[in-house]
């Protein structure tokens, strides 16, 4: 397949819709989700031949796209952004939740509104399943720097989704998160 462009064409026609919206929570914008996206599949293309049957094919694709989008932001240096002191002093820490009726693509939105390091730790915690010092490894940070990103991003991403009225009490028993991921 790695020379096959039909059979290329075809996986990337029926994968690309589902990794573009991976690569959009981690872009900046859509032409760096579809630079992410172009970069990933070209990555999937040539190591094709490494994938095992073990376990999901799309997972696979989506393990390679997520690195990719790592190592663009790692390159890139965007994941170093620091967060305003303003944000870091007003973030508070709370473990409340928001109604599981919100749309995906609205809390998507919101996300992508936080400083880039935050919805990086939050999207690949709360969204793709990665653990705190998987997290650290792939971005060379210190775990308790991961958990503490995830942390404040949870805060600033709630206090996002009240100031945008998408959230309307801050105390419920529902997980929000799962509105858009696996926790």
């Amino acid at each position: 397949m790695s020379n096959d462009s039909t059979a290329q064409r075809e996986l990337y026609n029926k994968y690309s819709p589902k990794m573009l919206a991976v690569c959009y929570r981690f872009a900046h914008n859509r032409e760096d989700a579809e630079d992410m996206l172009q970069e990933g599949f070209i990555k999937v293309f040539l190591q094709i031949h490494t994938f095992e049957n073990r376990g999901a094919f799309e997972g696979w694709i989506r393990r390679i796209i997520v690195h990719t989008c790592i190592n663009i932001l790692k390159k890139n240096k965007k994941f170093n952004e620091s967060v305003d002191i303003i944000h870091a002093t007003s973030v508070q820490i709370r473990e409340d939740s928001v109604p599981a009726i919100i749309q995906a693509k609205q809390v998507v939105e919101c996300i992508r509104l936080l400083p880039i390091g935050y919805r990086t730790v939050l999207n690949l915690y709360a969204v793709e399943g990665y653990s705190h010092r998987e997290i650290a490894n792939m971005l060379d940070i210190e775990e308790s720097t991961s958990r503490s990103q995830y942390t404040r991003a949870r805060a600033m991403l709630e206090d996002i989704l009240i100031k945008k009225r998408i959230l309307h009490k801050p105390k419920q028993d529902v997980d929000w998160l799962a509105a858009v991921g696996q926790r």
